[in-house]
């Protein structure tokens, strides 16, 4: 129940954002655009180690992510390009988080991790491939929203691994990230997979029927 109220509290809040931006003529790529570069601006903090502050930031740029679409469709503006830029940009802004995790592992610290490295490495491909193959399926009239991790779970547990990460400490309770890539690099293969498979079946019928 309490979980509940703050996020019907949050909802009113970022609502009224909308309203006030919408009536404010601020157009909606502009604040994709901004929502991009504030996660250009996490991914190098990830990349210097300052997981704390990754959170934090990939949190503000997330809420400019839902404010977009919203705004656009409060105001009339919903356009082909700006769901082109949306989703292009959607792309960017997920290697960008992940960019910066491979560098801050790579580099010649005592955090130092191939491991490490090589896991962020496959969430990259991994989610990347999971919007490819969505993407492409609706090329052929499939849907294929289907899966464990699609973006906004990948995107909570990044701020999850960020916010819970202190890379100088010797707690076990402050370093969580590496955990994290492992959920995030076996769960988005496996839900590629899944959603290769979905879009197979679906496939598969349609073409059956035709």
């Amino acid at each position: 129940m309490f979980g509940a109220s703050i996020g019907r509290g949050a909802m009113r809040i970022i609502n009224a954002m909308v309203r006030w931006l919408a009536f404010g003529g601020i157009n909606p790529n502009i604040l994709t655009v901004i929502g991009v570069t504030i996660n250009v601006g996490c991914g190098v903090l990830f990349g210097f180690g300052e997981f704390f502050w990754a959170g934090i930031v990939l949190i503000v740029a997330n809420l400019f992510d839902m404010l977009d679409g919203n705004v656009a469709r409060l105001s009339g503006r919903v356009t082909r390009f700006g769901g082109f830029l949306d989703s292009s940009l959607d792309r960017l802004s997920d290697m960008v988080s992940f960019l910066g995790i491979i560098v801050f592992y790579a580099g010649n610290t005592p955090q130092h991790s191939l491991l490490n490295v090589t896991l962020a490495g496959v969430g990259l491909i991994g989610s990347v491939m999971v919007s490819y193959a969505t993407a492409r399926s609706e090329g052929f009239g499939v849907k294929a929203n289907v899966g464990f991790l699609q973006r906004p779970e990948r995107i909570v547990l990044l701020i999850i691994g960020a916010l819970s990460t202190v890379p100088d400490s010797d707690s076990f309770f402050a370093n969580r990230m590496p955990q994290v890539l492992w959920v995030l690099a076996i769960a988005s293969l496996w839900t590629f997979i899944h959603r290769m498979f979905y879009i197979w079946k679906e496939l598969r019928q349609t073409e059956a029927q035709s």
